[in-house]
């Protein structure tokens, strides 16, 4: 049977399997991620074989419990590159770590010091930010990555230029971590467009059945100037996003409040 490409109604059931889906994927990740602990020895290679177990069953049991399904639109990187996605809920973190063998992300240090999830972050090359250093993060966080690109390579790190989840149809102002990080590094960038908010929301309650979309966008190569690579990231994303969420039943108005769920 063929998945539908716009957010299904929400019944009791679905709440039901909601619940469910939560309680499966628990057990799991301490099941997983404790049975995996003898792959920490391997270093990197090791944590991320285990980080795509862990996924690929997060996302098996989605479309288990939820119906929730995803579609992989344009080419996902396998060298070193910065993503830079647009961040509408928990499934498009997923589905983008998925769809590349060496991910790494832009996170904040308390993530980090969770335990299990924590110490797979690290093992995998994630890189901690510290908000609280101020503009000196992005000095320790570039330094950090060269490091990385020096000692086996960076994979393809994952960051969000909106600095946090937003609402289907929301736009919030550009930060400029990315555009420091590129340049840098030297690293090829490439945007990503979403629309997983309208299946999965911000708060992780209430998922919808049906199948998402996230679409890989062409690479921002190192060799554009650096003036104009902010405004086209913007403005590839957004209007990437605008069209994926409107395939999916969303219309979108002049702002925020005028944008309506199928």
């Amino acid at each position: 049977m063929t998945t539908r490409a716009v957010p299904a109604p929400l019944g009791p059931w679905q709440y039901v399997q909601n619940v469910l889906f939560y309680v499966h994927v628990a057990l799991a990740t301490v099941v997983i991620g404790l049975f995996g602990l003898p792959q920490m020895r391997h270093g990197r290679a090791g944590a991320n074989r285990v980080a795509t177990r862990w996924i690929g069953y997060m996302i098996w049991a989605a479309r288990l419990h939820l119906g929730l399904t995803c579609e992989i639109r344009g080419t996902p990187p396998t060298g070193d590159c910065i993503i830079a996605a647009k961040h509408q809920s928990f499934w498009d973190i997923l589905v983008i770590a998925h769809a590349v063998p060496r991910r790494a992300f832009i996170m904040k240090r308390e993530v980090m010091r969770v335990p299990v999830m924590g110490w797979y972050a690290w093992k995998v090359g994630c890189i901690p930010i510290d908000r609280g250093r101020g503009r000196d993060a992005m000095g320790i966080m570039s330094a950090e990555v060269k490091a990385r690109m020096q000692d086996g390579g960076v994979g393809q790190l994952i960051i969000y230029p909106e600095g946090t989840r937003t609402l289907p149809g929301q736009r919030k102002p550009y930060k400029h971590g990315v555009a420091t990080l590129r340049a840098g590094t030297g690293l090829p960038v490439v945007p990503v467009a979403v629309n997983a908010g309208l299946f999965w929301p911000r708060s992780g309650w209430g998922i919808r059945r049906g199948r998402a979309v996230v679409e890989f966008l062409p690479v921002i190569d190192p060799d554009q100037p650096q003036a104009d690579f902010m405004p086209r990231l913007e403005r590839q994303v957004e209007a990437a996003s605008d069209r994926l969420m409107a395939e999916a039943g969303l219309v979108l108005g002049a702002g925020d409040s005028d944008a309506a769920r199928p």
